[in-house]
């Protein structure tokens, strides 16, 4: 275990100490979030990104040495363990290297080699390998194992079987294959050619590709392996041999001997036939996890910074979810989420009921006071935006509207969830819903939806489902952590994300609240089924009960530092009951007047949790979205012809990639400003410079009317 820590802190440059803590609790069943938010001070206030590396890494180690001492205990029952390979073993840092040294005593199915031993020529191989023998003749050797009885019937079968047993020894030997391993990732170069160079498809530029594969980047990686599994490209390494060869004959051949060229064929052919096809299978699988583990790094940041826009709070909210045919499903939710009205409009074609639509849409208005339109940005969204502005100028209201990404919207109509949500109501209807409630509160909404249907990845479908959902597990836990949730009106899906809550649990509060009728205050939520002391302590912290009567309950404060807030509220001469909106900027000018290390030690309280409380009891209830650059709320229609290059526009970042970031201006598709355009100083990663929802100033620098492009640019302005 000491390794372990050691390793850690080495890797993430993190005290020993700190590292040792962490595991501990770890190791209690703490969840991630809780250890964030609660342990600051056992953790030296590690955030939730450095813990979940922290924890991934801890479980690699962990499953090293458990695999260290399977191939030493393995290697032991052969009898065949030394102190060398004792040693090799215990000072292997990575499996790759484990599995290299425990290659030549694995089991194997039968290969040449192997049925060459049972022909009886290992013995053969052992005088060839010795290279003593420099005079005489090599047929005068090998003919003593002919042996017809076991199938070697001539010379050359003897001295071919033998070879065939060198060979696979080469192959199977750690400290070649490491070596040829690092010579292959420092030389070779991926290169990819078309199956059929007259097909047109988005893969056009890797018809005729090469590039050293320790340079190029994972978007291409990964654009590559798909078009090699949809079989339009043709993919290998590309490398200089004699490297390898020479290599090998450096180390392999000691003197002139009568079987030195035999050695050199066997060589070549343990390096052709047995270590190439899996040193490169090694590498590009190796660049590929890597390559998946950046878009699931880039795919994870974008979920959580999406998740946490700000909501639109107190308002009544019309979805507009836009179609041609079948017409354009409209719901009409209030501030609260509720739906108080849906139906169906027909203003664009084939129907063209333009007269129709406008009449539905001004009585819904000024029925149910809309505040706010949720247009969706599927099919039609350019036609039904036109129609939207042309009502908007017909009412007498100020009513603005907002392009909001539906992206799963269809999955989300279509799923069970939904079915339990709205029996009633037509799936159809359901995507209009939740555009609405997208835009109302998007992180409650959005948890909904498998997150790799959210629409701001990057090759999600190619890349390691089994690491992609745990990641987005973590970021979706993260980032309702980081709100909190209001208890009395949470989902199912928003709760199950709560530390130490699980679906079970999730489904038990809600049936609990619509028997019992809402929480009054944090205790009653031990009265849920199974959920127990020990979860309680990992939830309750995060979920909120606006309705009791201690204020503290619809705060971040944990119930376990309530008796220290309430002495540290009382040392500035006010009690719980009064924070509220007559007394709060008292109260925050005192608290901001207190010394800390002494109110620390008196009421015996880490000076980061105390921190935390007072940010807490200076915005109660607070929402750390309300923070977050709102959405761009829009009157009028913007077209593709509109546009001028030159023009400065604000905008919307929908999506950031590898190769730079897609920018909402306002038409119907998003604008790419390149990596070469994020900033006037050299950009590594796109994430340096914007993320998701950040609210941007562009130029447009290029516009294709044809494909409806538009190329943007954030340099100079």
């Amino acid at each position: 275990m000491e390794k372990i820590i050691d390793t850690l802190s080495l890797e993430l440059g993190i005290n020993k100490t700190k590292i040792k803590n962490t595991i501990k609790l770890i190791d209690d069943g703490n969840t991630i979030p809780f250890i964030a938010r609660y342990r600051k001070e056992i953790t030296g206030n590690l955030d939730d990104e450095i813990l979940r590396k922290l924890n991934d890494r801890l479980s690699y180690l962990r499953n090293l040495e458990t695999r260290k001492q399977e191939v030493t205990r393995l290697i032991d029952e052969q009898g065949k363990l030394t102190e060398q390979i004792k040693n090799e073993i215990l000072n292997s840092n990575t499996l790759t290297e484990i599995e290299d040294i425990y290659r030549p005593y694995k089991q194997k199915k039968r290969t040449r080699a192997t049925i060459a031993k049972e022909k009886g020529l290992e013995e053969l191989s052992k005088i060839i390998m010795l290279q003593n023998i420099s005079k005489g003749s090599k047929e005068d050797i090998a003919c003593k194992y002919i042996n017809k009885e076991k199938g070697v019937n001539t010379i050359d079968e003897a001295i071919n079987g033998a070879l065939d047993i060198i060979a696979e020894d080469i192959s199977d030997n750690a400290l070649y294959r490491k070596q040829i391993r690092k010579i292959t990732f420092n030389n070779a170069k991926l290169v990819s050619t078309a199956t059929n160079n007259d097909e047109n498809s988005v893969y056009e530029m890797y018809y005729n590709f090469s590039q050293e594969i320790k340079k190029i980047p994972s978007y291409r990686i990964l654009a590559i392996n798909r078009g090699e599994k949809e079989e339009i490209l043709k993919v290998k390494l590309d490398l200089d041999e004699s490297k390898i060869i020479d290599y090998l004959e450096s180390k392999i051949i000691k003197k002139d001997s009568i079987f030195k060229e035999d050695i050199i064929i066997a060589i070549k052919d343990a390096y052709k036939r047995l270590i190439k096809p899996s040193i490169e299978r090694e590498i590009r699988s190796e660049k590929f996890e890597e390559a998946s583990e950046e878009a699931i790094n880039v795919f994870g940041v974008n979920v959580k910074n999406l998740l946490l826009q700000p909501p639109i709070k107190n308002m009544t909210v019309m979805g507009f979810d836009p179609a041609y045919r079948t017409g354009c499903k409209i719901a009409i939710i209030n501030d609260t989420g509720k739906l108080l009205d849906y139906t169906t409009i027909y203003p664009t074609e084939p129907q063209n009921d333009i007269q129709g639509a406008t009449k539905v849409m001004e009585e819904l208005i000024k029925k149910y006071d809309i505040d706010m339109i949720a247009l969706g940005n599927g099919t039609a969204s350019r036609e039904s935006e036109k129609f939207i502005c042309d009502v908007i100028k017909k009412v007498d209201k100020k009513i603005f509207y907002a392009i909001v990404s539906e992206a799963g919207a269809s999955v989300y109509s279509a799923s069970e969830l939904a079915t339990k949500e709205y029996p009633d109501i037509n799936v159809s209807i359901r995507g209009a819903i939740s555009i609405a409630r997208r835009l109302q509160d998007p992180l409650a909404e959005l948890v909904k939806i498998d997150p790799k249907s959210i629409g701001v990845g990057q090759y999600q479908h190619d890349v390691n489902q089994k690491k992609l959902d745990e990641t987005l597990t973590y970021v979706v836990e993260d980032a309702v952590n980081s709100v909190g949730v209001d208890i009395n009106t949470a989902t199912p899906s928003l709760l199950s994300y709560v530390s130490g809550i699980n679906k079970t649990v999730a489904s038990n509060i809600v049936k609990y609240r619509e028997e019992h009728g809402k929480f009054k205050n944090r205790d009653e939520i031990l009265n849920v089924p199974k959920l127990g002391k020990t979860a309680f302590v990992q939830c309750a912290g995060f979920l909120k009960v606006p309705e009791s009567e201690n204020i503290l309950d619809n705060t971040m404060v944990h119930p376990e530092s309530y008796k220290q807030t309430t002495k540290l509220i009382e040392s500035i001469g006010y009690n719980i009951k009064d924070i509220n909106k007559d007394n709060i900027s008292k109260i925050i000018n005192k608290l901001d007047n207190l010394n800390l290390d002494n109110v620390s030690k008196t009421l015996n309280i880490g000076i980061l949790t105390m921190q935390d409380i007072i940010k807490e009891l200076k915005k109660p209830g607070r929402d750390p979205r309300d923070e977050m650059p709102k959405p761009i709320l829009k009157s009028d229609v913007l077209k593709i012809d509109d546009i001028k290059e030159g023009m400065i526009l604000s905008g919307t970042v929908r999506n950031v990639v590898d190769f730079g970031a897609f920018v909402d201006i306002g038409i119907k598709n998003d604008g790419l400003v390149h990596i070469s355009e994020l900033s006037d100083k050299f950009v590594r990663n796109p994430m340096e410079e914007v993320s998701v929802g950040d609210i941007v100033k562009v130029k447009v620098i290029g516009i294709d009317k044809n494909k409806g492009k538009v190329s943007l640019s954030m340099r100079n302005i």
